[in-house]
C-alpha cells in the first residue's frame, strides 16, 4: 500500500480520465463538479453515463468501452450499487487506476468494487476527491481533504 498523496499524485499524472456518473442535471451531483474541474485544469475528460449523450456541453459516452482512445484512469461518481459494475468494466479494459468519489456521506464507495479491483491488480482510491489534491485542489476541498481524512472518508493509505 501506498500514501494517498503520492497515490493521488499518480493518479493526477495521467492526463485522460473518465468520470462516470455525470448528469445531465447537474445541480448537487459531485461527479459533474469533479468533471468541470478537471476540465477547466486541462485534463482531457470523458463524461461517462449509459442515459446521456452530452452533458456540460461535451459529448458523453454510454460505456467506458465508448471512449476513444482509452484513459488514464476513471473516477467513479455514482452509486455505490452501481460502482462494482464499473470496475469490472474498468478490469475488462486494463485500466489500471480507479478512485470512488467520497465527500461527507457514503459517496461512490463499495467494498465489493474496491477488493474486487484490487484483485485484479487495479489501483483503488476508495475515498476522497481528486479535487481535494494539487494540482486540481481549491482551499475549500484542501479543507475538507483534511477534515475527511480524520473521519476516514479519505483513506491514509490506498
Amino acid at each position: 500500500m501506498q500514501a494517498m498523496k503520492q497515490a493521488a499524485a499518480e493518479f493526477l499524472a495521467g492526463q485522460r480520465v473518465a468520470v462516470s456518473g455525470v448528469s445531465r442535471k447537474p445541480q448537487g451531483h459531485g461527479s459533474n463538479a469533479v468533471y468541470l474541474r478537471l476540465r477547466e485544469r486541462g485534463y482531457q475528460v470523458f463524461a461517462v453515463n449509459p442515459n446521456a449523450d452530452d452533458v456540460e456541453g461535451d459529448p458523453c459516452y454510454h460505456d467506458l468501452a465508448s471512449v476513444p482512445g482509452g484513459v488514464d484512469w476513471v473516477v467513479i461518481g455514482t452509486k455505490p450499487e452501481t460502482a462494482e459494475a464499473t470496475m469490472r468494466e474498468c478490469a475488462d479494459l486494463g485500466i489500471k487506476r480507479v478512485w470512488m468519489h467520497r465527500g461527507p456521506g457514503p459517496g461512490s464507495v463499495s467494498k465489493a468494487a474496491a477488493d474486487y479491483g484490487r484483485h485484479h491488480g487495479i489501483t483503488v482510491i476508495d475515498g476522497g476527491c481528486p479535487c481535494m489534491f494539487d494540482p486540481t485542489a481549491d482551499p475549500g476541498h484542501k479543507a475538507m481533504r483534511f477534515v475527511l481524512t480524520l473521519t476516514g472518508n479519505v483513506p491514509r493509505r490506498v
